[in-house]
């Protein structure tokens, strides 16, 4: 009919078409290219290529902490020291500028910037968490909790030693802790005098276990905690009675699982496991482990992990006993969780690690104190890149001249005594000098004369000590003594008896009589009886 439209398929214009290929031939083809492409690239992207490193102490480097810009970076350690570190400042002699003690014999445990670089989180052993602004003052202490208190949630801070802690990533001024007494505790700068909430891990069985770290999603909407029992759990942030993920046996019970972190992405969470595991979960499917790795040593309780700035590999850190090998940074690749990379730091155990997503530099804390930068010139920005071109400062010409030389005032020739040349000519000298050659006096003898006083003085005092007050001790009888002078008073009396001598009685003295006549004369009652 007239008018009716003609259907024309390809083949008739084109003529027959190829055959079309399988679409499990075309998925392999984009696999195999995508593999090819990812197995270069995330391995390539590492910045390992030039590295400094940084004096901390002679003890383990046990946190760090890089501002936001990335322009500071701070080290804190066994030592209970905290060092402030300034890229642009700083020369290639690599020398902090600020060394101080917010916490004084605490370990420090966990140093963090907040999300706009003017304040930083200081964990340490205590049960206090100190907020410190960019030059070390302190902004805020939190406040100790009651301990006699049986329920956590009714104190009004921390009861026992801190593990670590976390800025939310969002909110200005709201950080979170986690303590040894079985609680996470969320604090606003503003109110140091009470927390703003608690959460209490528990068991299946509902008794408590203690937190050993604990860190924000991405989005500040979730909080994770690894306890000891070996499970993790995660809250919302504004429901804190209940987890809404709880994995019993995420690592093995009895060991502290040091780290935990969120993917950029916020859908992957890696844990870094006291049994010498490294794990990967999906918290959309949190029934079991993505991926698995073992054979990771740790001994610190603060052993780190941490994702690329791409998120396409997971890096962490191994100890090693001292003199048994070097400590490793172990990168694994996300997607397969293949092993793929590993860097030889240093003689001693890794414990911290942070890569910087803006500087593409990677952070290193060592068990013997150092903290090390690693970057390339190529593929990292600032950092490190600016104190490596700076050249040593030399030391000021006048300090040195002030430090060969000391000038002391006698040693000056206008003040030097003269050196004597000749004991003769002294002696000579001194014999004309009237004061030197003078005789001196000789003793007076007598009450005195010329204005000089006599050997005892020339007054009465003196001259009754000289003649009469000498020491006369008689050890006679006092009887005989007295009766000595008996007939001369009587034959020349001179001072009593002429007074008395017309009143006077006659005196009798009683006769002496020896001891047989005295027991004669005794009464018969007095005698002995034999």
């Amino acid at each position: 009919m007239v008018g009716e439209p003609v259907n024309l398929m390809e083949e008739d214009i084109l003529g027959p078409l190829p055959p079309p290929l399988d679409e499990e031939e075309e998925e392999d083809d984009d696999d195999d290219e995508g593999e090819d492409g990812e197995e270069e690239n995330p391995v390539q992207k590492i910045p390992d290529s030039h590295e400094i490193t940084l004096k901390h102490g002679t003890k383990t480097v046990s946190a760090l902490g890089l501002d936001p810009s990335g322009a500071r970076l701070v080290t804190g350690g066994y030592d209970y020291d905290v060092k402030f570190w300034d890229f642009a400042g700083m020369d290639a002699s690599f020398k902090a500028f600020r060394s101080l003690q917010p916490c004084e014999c605490h370990q420090i445990k966990s140093l963090q910037y907040s999300n706009t670089g003017d304040m930083i989180l200081v964990v340490s052993g205590s049960s206090q968490a100190k907020v410190i602004d960019r030059d070390g003052f302190e902004v805020m202490e939190c406040i100790k909790g009651d301990q006699y208190i049986v329920d956590m949630a009714n104190t009004k801070g921390h009861t026992a030693m801190l593990h670590t802690g976390s800025w939310h990533p969002k909110i200005k001024g709201e950080f979170m802790t986690c303590s040894n007494d079985a609680t996470v505790r969320i604090w606003e700068v503003e109110n140091p005098k009470k927390q703003k909430s608690v959460f209490k891990p528990r068991t299946v069985q509902g008794k408590k276990v203690i937190p050993t770290t604990c860190t924000y999603s991405r989005d500040g909407s979730l909080i994770a905690a690894a306890c000891q029992n070996g499970s993790i759990q995660i809250w919302d942030r504004n429901l804190t009675v209940h987890p809404k993920f709880h994995y019993k046996q995420a690592h093995d019970p009895g060991t502290d699982t040091s780290c935990v972190a969120f993917s950029y992405d916020g859908n992957v969470l890696a844990s870094r496991g006291g049994d010498d595991t490294l794990k990967l979960w999906d918290i959309r499917q949190f029934n079991k482990p993505l991926f698995s790795a073992s054979g990771l040593p740790t001994m610190f309780p603060m052993t780190d992990c941490c994702f690329s700035p791409d998120d396409k590999l997971i890096v962490t850190g191994t100890s090693v006993q001292r003199g048994c090998g070097n400590g490793k940074l172990v990168f694994f690749e996300r997607r397969t969780f293949q092993r793929v990379y590993e860097i030889d730091i240093t003689d001693a155990s890794v414990v911290r690690c942070l890569w910087h997503p803006k500087l593409n530099q990677i952070m290193v804390g060592t068990g013997n104190g150092l903290a090390k930068v690693y970057y390339d010139p190529n593929k990292s920005q600032r950092g490190a890149k600016l104190c490596v071109v700076k050249t040593q400062r030399k030391a000021k010409q006048a300090e040195t001249l002030t430090q060969d030389y000391i000038i002391t005032p006698h040693a000056l020739p206008m003040f030097r005594e003269p050196r004597q040349r000749s004991t003769r000519k002294q002696l000579e000298k001194d014999r004309l000098d009237p004061l030197k050659s003078h005789k001196p006096e000789p003793p007076v003898a007598g009450p005195g004369r010329g204005g000089r006083v006599g050997t005892h003085g020339g007054t009465l005092s003196s001259y009754i000590v000289k003649n009469i007050a000498l020491d006369k001790t008689d050890d006679s009888n006092p009887r005989e003594a007295i009766l000595r002078h008996a007939k001369a008073a009587e034959d020349n009396p001179y001072w009593v008896s002429p007074a008395y001598s017309k009143t006077q009685p006659k005196t009798m003295f009683a006769q002496v009589e020896s001891d047989d006549e005295e027991a004669k004369n005794e009464p018969e009652w007095k005698k002995r009886k034999i």
